[in-house]
């Protein structure tokens, strides 16, 4: 596969994508990122000379929901054509080769592309029995992701079960499950994409920006990108004012749950949950679990499938509110519980930025700022 330069602009033309949506799909990415209008020039004559990066996607124990979700980037978009367009070298569900020919593939990247390559790992690996549980030509799951994310430029943790363990994970976890930062520590420029599973709006967002800044960008905590994950599913949701007003569905069906009340006692885990998914949804941007009705699960947060659990009864003490009561007795009094916890996770995460920004490398446009909580209106009850 060519690796020449200017392959993304040809390919563009090739599909009839005009230069003004590519263009517009610029100032997007730098929407996204909350950089200045400028630097949508910058990262279209950047994403316009870069060379096709090579990609190798791994799979382990998976449900193959993360390959879906990528073959699923709205078409015809730029961002189709940046995913699809990928020098993707080795991707056991949807390359032709099989056998020994898709491993000998899987071989020449990392042994003739080393350090150059992108390697996405979807699934959770397994250590129990000496790697058994998941073997692939003869290999453990756990020596392929040491050799081909040891080897890789940088390594994206595609889903949940590649961050956190995710479903296999879940207790009694009898196969060891791990997730790629805890089975391969010290892998290089490792970044997380949790959820159940990851949304291809944000793979597209991330692969164009390392592929003009040549870093990642700022992340949280656990590894997660700001962009997608700096904010509660809470902040932005549709029904937030319902919260605040203390307007609740009771059962499935009720009039509140029609009127489009807050899901919160239907088991919504939305004030603990840390994703995007009430911005960009889901099937070409259509809409997302909560607009239809059904309460977030809490996926993308780490051992989600034991702390969420069990998905349709609320959480009686959401941790951080600061509230000993049930949802039950105290009603509206969570709204100030909830702005409370949620200024202080806004501050934590500007900190974060702050230090990332201060001690990563100089770079032409400036790092983006972690997006902005959302403060909910007092109301009454507690002060």
């Amino acid at each position: 596969m060519s690796t020449g330069e200017g392959w993304l602009i040809g390919e563009l033309k090739r599909r009839g994508v005009s230069r003004r949506e590519f263009v517009l799909f610029c100032a997007g990415i730098a929407g996204t990122f909350a950089l200045p209008g400028s630097a949508a020039t910058k990262i279209a004559a950047a994403l316009s000379k870069t060379k096709k990066p090579i990609l190798v996607w791994l799979e382990f124990q998976d449900c193959c929901g993360n390959t879906e979700s990528f073959l699923r980037a709205s078409a015809p978009t730029v961002g189709e054509v940046i995913l699809d367009t990928l020098s993707l070298d080795y991707h056991e569900t949807i390359m032709a080769a099989a056998g020994t020919q898709a491993e000998e593939a899987l071989q020449n990247v990392v042994k003739t592309h080393k350090g150059e390559y992108l390697a996405v790992v979807e699934g959770s690996i397994p250590t129990g029995a000496g790697g058994a549980y998941c073997t692939i030509g003869g290999k453990s799951a756990l020596s392929i992701a040491r050799e081909v994310c040891g080897g890789a430029a940088a390594t994206i943790a595609m889903g949940t079960c590649a961050t956190y363990g995710g479903l296999p994970a879940a207790a009694p976890n009898p196969t060891g499950a791990l997730g790629v930062a805890d089975a391969v520590p010290g892998v290089k420029n490792l970044i997380n994409l949790s959820a159940c599973p990851a949304n291809a709006a944000n793979m597209v967002a991330l692969i164009a920006y390392y592929l003009t800044f040549k870093r990642w960008p700022p992340v949280d905590g656990v590894g997660r990108p700001l962009f997608a994950y700096g904010q509660s599913i809470h902040d932005a949701c549709e029904r937030r004012a319902h919260f605040d007003a203390g307007q609740y569905v009771e059962a499935w069906g009720d009039e509140a749950h029609r009127n489009g009340y807050c899901l919160f006692k239907m088991g919504c885990k939305g004030p603990v949950t840390h994703q995007n998914c009430p911005n960009i949804r889901w099937n070409e941007g259509t809409n997302w679990p909560i607009g239809c009705g059904h309460p977030c699960i809490g996926c993308a947060e780490p051992d989600f499938w034991d702390k969420m659990t069990p998905f349709y009864q609320h959480l009686p003490n959401v941790a951080g509110f600061g509230v000993s009561e049930s949802i039950d007795k105290v009603g509206v009094w969570l709204a100030a519980g909830t702005a409370v916890a949620f200024g202080a996770h806004t501050v934590g995460k500007m900190v974060q930025h702050r230090l990332a920004t201060r001690e990563g490398p100089d770079t032409e446009l400036p790092a983006p700022p972690s997006p902005p909580s959302k403060q909910p209106p007092k109301t009454g009850g507690m002060p």
